[in-house]
């Protein structure tokens, strides 16, 4: 049976806020990401108007053999380590599919998200039907709670529990409950279904995805707080603005580093 979880991750911000809050962070990060030719590649950013509503599309593509084991990416196709994601952001409501050529149909991560004003007690944020609601499992996710990092995921400087805003005096998060006390208040509901269709392996790595999963939402959800004097009073245009300045610094990188690799297997 496939895995499906619904995370739900509250935030001291409105929805407004988060809406530009969560591009500016997701393009900041994707800079600190990409570096010897590996990381983020852009390859669509732009206004859509279809069946899937209106919003943004985006499409990136991930480079990932660095954070591979050497000795799996000698026994592994080229095209296993590239991971596709298309993003439809018709905003409060996005969906995220992330794919892999190699694996095709064998191997997809769709992520529906809705935010509301709320503090996560919406039941079916998402109206999905009865037989989705049957299998779903509830996450409530505390971004201020260290035990839900990985190893090595800490960072000082973004632990809420220690930050506090100097434009919006928000912080500090030391609270027990701070998620039912702090305004103002908003929360994601992350809909992750984890489809691996491999015979033996399928129950283990779905369930190792939504764990790499709910500590990648902890660690990106204490980043954009610990990121609010950045992005709070920027607008959409001085979003969009930033986010082709990022585009570019990440195709320059990747062509810089790809440059100076293709000059050192020449040599050799």
């Amino acid at each position: 049976m496939v895995v499906v979880k619904e995370y739900r991750i509250t935030n001291n911000c409105t929805v407004e806020e988060y809406h530009i809050a969560q591009l500016f962070a997701v393009a900041k990060m994707s800079l600190q990401e990409t570096g010897g030719g590996e990381g983020v590649e852009v390859a669509v950013n732009e206004p859509y108007d279809n069946e899937m509503g209106k919003g943004q599309y985006t499409k990136k593509i991930y480079y990932i053999k660095s954070h591979i084991p050497a000795i799996v990416c000698k026994v592994i196709p080229e095209d296993a380590l590239v991971l596709i994601e298309e993003a439809w952001n018709g905003y409060p409501h996005c969906k995220t599919i992330l794919t892999n050529k190699y694996m095709k149909d064998s191997f997809k991560l769709i992520t529906e998200t809705m935010h509301l004003p709320d503090r996560g007690e919406t039941e079916n944020a998402l109206g999905v039907d009865k037989s989705v609601l049957a299998n779903r499992k509830v996450d409530f996710i505390d971004v201020a709670d260290d035990s839900g990092l990985e190893s090595g995921q800490y960072k000082k400087t973004e632990d809420p529990k220690l930050y506090k805003s100097e434009k919006t005096g928000r912080g500090l998060l030391t609270e027990p409950n701070w998620r039912e006390t702090c305004e103002p208040h908003m929360t994601c509901y992350k809909l992750v279904t984890a489809e691996f269709k491999w015979f033996g392996l399928q129950t283990a790595v779905e369930s190792f995805i939504h764990k790499k999963m709910r500590s990648m939402m902890i660690a990106f959800h204490r980043q954009l707080y610990s990121q609010t004097d950045e992005w709070y009073g920027m607008d959409m245009e001085k979003l969009r603005k930033y986010e082709d300045e990022v585009a570019k610094e990440l195709a320059e990188k990747r062509q810089k580093k790809s440059m100076e690799n293709g000059k050192v297997n020449g040599k050799n």
